[in-house]
């Protein structure tokens, strides 16, 4: 049985079937939350969104045939020389400046000497001792309050190739290398030791990506491989200054498997303290099936990969001008749009959430809001009405039907009393099926609100011939029954008519 106390520890117990050993398993469990201190770090690799690798021409291409996107550079073959991309660099500058990092005017590549199949030359060029960008900072929402955790480096390098496995049994194993990814460009953002559960290591990754997506440097599709996380975790006694020795978590594929590693983790660790042994520091990998990390390699040693310079590379010189250009490029970021949306359209704090998951969903929202003239209402049909059509069709919102305008131009029919509320939620499936403007779909099907004085008049007088008992009873006092009497004025007209219209000429029919 796993008991959980709390969504950072899962504590394992082996229990009898009692009531009185629950609640006993409880009190030791809050007493080992109250003892121990996580302590988390995370590095992530970014792919870059070039069209091409990060040293030579060959394409970046997900799904290609094995072997086929490759050349004597990103081969490693004899002779064969690397020339750094510069829409690679600019990515990698966009990406440090997003998350407030020091872009420094000198870096240097350097040699990641390590040995597998799948890395052709025997090392990896990446950087180590002069990174791109150093000392940065990227806030989220913890609770109600905000977090900053720190950057400790942003540093470019390429990515290895890919080894499939297939094959069971020792006489039938396979390993075929796939060197199609070999080169890619990537970045590693390594934070600092910052995170103290995994619900924050979560959500920072969850802004992370959502910065790297708006500012336009990659997807991030972990299908793909294009966001790869490495965790670093340790437990200390809670108000220790000492960080505890930590393991590093691989294999971590999704956003899900991440905060369930890290959960795993944690736990073990405090089991190994608490049975009086030591943690050692290790590798460990991330076993989706079992839900439990295992040992991979011990590493004893920070760094043990004999990086030394690259020798086929010039270093890499940023000028105040270049970074300025780059700057200048850049989007507003998804804190600051968020914060803006509140404070200049008065939009509920979750709607701005919602309305800034996306960059497109930001601009498809101003574009709106624009026409609409209510940026409150505007909000209001994108985050619920037109999100909830986009999901049941499996859509996006930079493939909508409905354009941006024209969902304005509804909320400025409703505002401007020419369409109804009920009405405007007829219309909009129609505009997502057709793609047509709320105006030209009103006119073909007679769909426009009825505030004429004297069409409601004659449709009130038959509803009142219609109604004599219920005439009394509002003459007598009973003015509760009003609603009843405007409900069937507006079945009566289909649901064109105008509401307050129609509440205040009841009234002066009814003295």
């Amino acid at each position: 049985m796993i008991l959980t106390a709390d969504p950072v520890f899962r504590i394992a117990f082996q229990p009898p079937l009692s009531y009185n050993w629950y609640m006993s398993a409880s009190a030791v469990a809050e007493s080992i939350l109250t003892k121990y201190e996580p302590v988390i770090g995370l590095e992530v690799h970014v792919q870059l969104g070039t069209k091409t690798k990060i040293f030579c021409s060959s394409p970046v291409e997900f799904g290609a045939p094995p072997n086929t996107n490759v050349c004597p550079v990103c081969l490693g073959l004899p002779g064969a020389l690397p020339v750094l991309s510069r829409q690679a660099v600019e990515f990698a500058i966009g990406a440090a400046i997003a998350l407030h990092c020091k872009v420094n005017p000198f870096s240097r590549f350097a040699r990641k000497n390590y040995f597998y199949p799948d890395l052709p030359k025997g090392y990896q060029i990446s950087q180590y001792d002069q990174p791109l960008a150093e000392h940065g900072y990227l806030e989220v929402l913890v609770g109600q309050a905000k977090k900053r955790i720190g950057i400790a480096r942003v540093h470019m390098e390429e990515d290895a190739g890919k080894s499939l496995h297939d094959g069971f049994a020792d006489s039938d194993k396979y390993t075929y290398v796939d060197l199609n990814r070999s080169g890619t460009p990537l970045i590693e953002i390594v934070s600092e030791p910052d995170m103290r559960s995994p619900e924050e290591a979560y959500t920072y990754l969850t802004e992370l990506k959502q910065v790297m997506q708006y500012i336009g440097v990659s997807d991030c599709d972990m299908e793909k491989g294009q966001l790869r996380c490495d965790a670093n975790v340790s437990v200390r006694l809670r108000g220790a200054e000492k960080f505890g020795t930590k393991a590093e978590v691989k294999n971590l594929n999704s956003f899900r498997f991440l905060k369930m590693a890290l959960e795993h983790e944690i736990e073990r660790q405090v089991e190994v303290l608490e049975s009086g042994g030591k943690v050692v520091q290790e590798t460990r990998l991330y076993n989706v099936e079992t839900g439990r990390t295992v040992g991979m390699r011990s590493k004893e040693h920070a760094h043990d990969y004999r990086y030394f310079p690259e020798p086929d590379l010039v270093p890499l010189r940023v000028s105040e001008h270049w970074l300025h250009e780059v700057k200048s490029r850049l989007p507003e970021l998804p804190a600051h749009r968020r914060d803006r949306f509140v404070s200049l359209y008065g939009v509920r704090e979750y709607d701005a959430q919602v309305l800034t998951l996306t960059r497109e969903t930001g601009d498809y929202f101003e574009t709106a809001a624009k026409v609409g003239g209510d940026a409150r209402t505007t909000a209001h049909w994108v985050v619920g009405d037109l999100m909830g059509l986009l999901r049941a069709a499996n859509k996006d919102i930079s493939s909508s039907p409905v354009k941006a305008e024209h969902l304005g131009e509804l909320v400025a029919l409703i505002s401007k009393g020419e369409l109804s509320g009920k009405l405007a939620k007829e219309i909009l499936p129609k505009m997502f099926e057709t793609g047509e403007a709320p105006s030209a779909i009103m006119e073909r099907e007679g769909l426009k609100q009825i505030s004429n004085a004297d069409e409601l008049g004659a449709i009130i007088d038959v509803i009142i011939a219609a109604n004599p008992k219920q005439i009394e009873q509002f003459r007598s006092g009973k003015t509760a029954v009003l609603g009843f009497l405007v409900g069937q004025v507006m079945k009566a007209s289909r649901g064109q008519a105008n509401p307050a219209a129609v509440n205040e000429a009841l009234k002066n029919k009814l003295g």
